[in-house]
């Protein structure tokens, strides 16, 4: 329960910062709920001095001041409605961007374990939910509150023995529409969670299509995606069921308190105790309750369905980031390219280790390459340098300086990086080198886009630089969306450069003249690249070979060729038969020549 209302009470400080919009919104709910209890009044006196002593003056006053009463009431309702919108979609659109921030600002760790599909539903339904009560349904329910507790005090006030009759079947309507709202709350809980399962089966599935169509599993997708929607369904018909059951209750029990108050009433108007303006406008606040109390049925559904919704929300805005800067970290303004391990270790929560006292030293402009077998953690090491996951053990320092040390932003602000998968936004190609520098002008991206050897395949284009690539880059081949990614880390001119597995999904002449391109801006750049070729590698400083976590072999190519270990079998399968050929062609030519 404690918890519930504190996700109530985070969820209205949203509308704090709006103090004369809340004023306006609630001013004008007020005022025009006060309007009303005076109508039944004026009826009361309409039908006792007018029609009762056939004063046509009392009539024409009556009707003229309720007319007055409904015009004030329609402007006092315009504030109402148009600021309680007003409210409803500002705390949404600050509800949203805390909840894209925090997406943003949370680490890899956080997001190899999260769902895209779950977090779109968490953005969109949830988030929907929630603006519908947090602004316009807020005010509706404290509307129906005010105007129960003015209805009572209204009938007190005209005659309290009849008002005693219908307190009860008042208090009831309220028991019946708070136990409404216990009992749907776990539900529509529930429906929120499996929404968010039926919105990852459908982007795994979406994304994937090209998978499900070559395997020819669309009837499978189908019956996996059908079995989460039905149970959806399910869940949300319980919640029909509950609501629709109780809906009746309410119009019943407000039958129950005219009856009650026409059985006893009628009797003391026919004996003079009482005035039938008065039984009438008794009779009018009760009816006056039917469609809030109604209405309250539906809101306490909305602030149910609520109360689930916002804290699914604030429990990704909550998410503790584990890649935080320390007080007092410093700008890293003048990099070098000095990057040091210092007995590394590194395990994912809940895991084993994956890497294993790591210690190497990259001294400024030299090239790293790391190989190793899947998963002996190559990748890893790369994505510490920039903090996209934090060492559990040792330290990372690049020119002396513990990356820990430094904020964020000026630390990435010196690494480029071009991810083992690339991934290109749905903008043109020009916008996508650039993304990284927005304000580097037309010769800058092309010059990058040369470098990287794209500028020719993006001429073939018939817009060039501003064909859009689609969404994930899907017009483009693996290979183009490859040195695309490779261009946009190039333009970003970082003086570290990371290329994890950057080549493999170009052929081999498009791998060489990369390579060539890269061989010019190594100069002066510390540059780590992870490749599964050894020709890749074979020009670099050194070439740490990695095997279950731990770097088990170190040297230039031709020193790891000397020791018989694993570098030596990787080279035996991949090149040595290639280069013992070439090897033989050159002695035929220069046999040749000596002929």
């Amino acid at each position: 329960m404690d918890q519930r209302l504190s996700i109530y009470r985070r969820l209205f400080a949203y509308l704090r910062p709006y103090p004369r919009q809340v004023l306006l919104a609630y001013g004008g709910m007020l005022f025009a709920t006060l309007l009303n209890l005076l109508v039944p009044q004026v009826l009361k006196q309409a039908i006792d001095q007018g029609l009762a002593s056939g004063s046509a003056t009392a009539l024409f006053v009556a009707g003229a001041i309720i007319l007055g009463i409904a015009v004030v009431r329609g402007i006092a309702g315009y504030f109402n409605q148009y600021f309680g919108e007003w409210l409803s979609y500002r705390v949404s659109y600050d509800l949203r961007n805390d909840f894209f921030y925090a997406i943003q600002t949370l680490p890899f760790a956080f997001h190899d374990k999260a769902h895209t599909g779950d977090l779109m539903s968490r953005a969109t339904g949830d988030i929907s939910d929630t603006e519908r009560f947090a602004g316009a349904g807020l005010i509706q329910l404290v509307s129906v509150i005010i105007l129960t507790t003015g209805v009572l005090i209204a009938m007190f006030l005209n005659d309290a023995k009849l008002a005693l009759l219908a307190l009860g079947p008042i208090v009831a309507l309220a028991l019946v529409a708070l136990r409404l709202g216990r009992v749907v709350e776990p539900m529509w809980r529930a429906i929120q969670i499996q929404m968010g399962i039926l919105s990852t089966a459908m982007q795994e599935s979406l994304t994937g299509i090209h998978v499900v169509k070559a395997f020819a599993r669309e009837a499978h997708e189908f019956a996996k995606f059908d079995e989460e929607n039905e149970s959806w369904f399910a869940k949300r018909s319980g919640v029909i069921h509950t609501w629709g059951n109780h809906w009746p209750l309410f119009s019943f029990i407000l039958s129950i308190g005219i009856f009650l108050m026409l059985w006893v009433g009628g009797p003391w108007v026919i004996a003079g105790e009482m005035t039938v303006g008065t039984l009438f406008a008794m009779i009018s606040y009760l009816l006056m309750l039917n469609a809030p109390m109604q209405q309250l049925g539906n809101l306490v559904n909305l602030a149910a369905t609520a109360g689930p919704s916002a804290g699914r929300v604030f429990e990704i805005v909550d998410t503790p980031n584990a890649i935080v800067e320390r007080d007092g970290a410093v700008e890293l303004d003048q990099v070098h390219g000095r990057v040091s391990f210092e007995a590394v270790s590194f395990a994912y929560p809940g895991n084993d280790r994956v890497l294993h006292d790591i210690d190497f030293t990259a001294d400024a402009g030299q090239t790293i390459a790391l190989i190793g077998p899947t998963g002996c953690g190559k990748s890893t090491v790369i994505a510490l340098i920039a903090r996209f996951y934090d060492p559990t053990a040792g330290r990372i320092l690049i020119d002396g300086i513990d990356v820990r040390d430094v904020t964020l932003h000026s630390l990435r602000r010196h690494i480029g990086a071009v991810l083992q998968n690339p991934f290109l936004f749905s903008a043109t190609i020009r916008e996508n080198i650039a993304y990284g520098m927005p304000a580097a002008g037309d010769a800058a991206v092309v010059a990058a886009a040369k470098a990287a050897n794209a500028h020719n395949f993006i001429l073939h284009f018939p817009n060039g630089y501003d064909t859009h690539v689609g969404e994930r880059g899907v017009t483009l081949s693996g290979g183009q969306k490859q040195r695309i990614a490779i261009a946009r880390a190039l333009l970003y001119d970082p003086r570290i450069l990371i290329l994890d597995d950057s080549t493999s999904s170009v052929d081999t002449e498009t791998e060489h003249l990369i390579q060539q391109a890269l061989d010019t801006l190594k100069h002066n750049r510390t540059t780590f690249i992870i490749a599964q070729r050894l020709l890749t590698l074979k020009g670099a400083s050194c070439i740490l070979v990695m095997d279950k976590g731990q770097i088990v072999e170190r040297g230039a190519h031709e020193e790891l060729l000397a020791v018989d270990g694993l570098y030596r079998q990787i080279y035996d399968l991949q090149l040595k038969d290639q280069e013992e050929y070439l090897l033989l062609e050159q002695r035929i030519n220069q046999q040749a020549v000596t002929d």
